[in-house]
């Protein structure tokens, strides 16, 4: 194990390197920024500056412009540093967020129709697919 890159620290002592350095946070809700981490606290909030909300659908992206945001610890489910030199190296294209929007609602709707099918499946099988949609945890 090589140590010479320094500790890990999996509290959130662990954001100080990445202090003023483009990171990616995926939330509970299943949404993801992209900004510029300035201040975090002992509880993990953290402020982004320049943040983008990202969609995806397919292999497409848009980008929808938040300015600053401030995230509650309790909702980031995922963060990490974006590696600026192969940002820009993807096979997904950008296209404006009008068209990933309908994209994500087509995918959205097409996702709730299998959920759908399969739930009857299951339900005729004897299973139980009671269950509250906004249930996160």
């Amino acid at each position: 194990m090589d140590l010479s890159v320094g500790p890990f620290f999996t509290t959130s002592s662990g954001l100080v390197d990445s202090v003023d350095k483009k990171i990616l946070v995926v939330l509970r809700d299943g949404r993801k920024l992209i900004g510029v981490l300035r201040s975090f606290d002992q509880f993990a909030n953290l402020v982004l500056q320049d943040t983008v909300e990202r969609i995806y659908a397919n292999d497409t992206y848009g980008d929808i412009q938040r300015g600053i945001f401030i995230v509650r610890g309790e909702n980031v489910v995922l963060l990490g540093e974006i590696d600026l030199y192969k940002e820009e190296d993807t096979h997904l294209r950008e296209v404006p967020v009008e068209d990933i929007l309908i994209a994500q609602r087509e995918e959205l709707e097409r996702k709730q129709k299998q959920d759908k099918l399969r739930n009857r499946v299951l339900y005729q099988h004897g299973f139980s697919v009671d269950y509250t949609e906004t249930d996160l945890y």
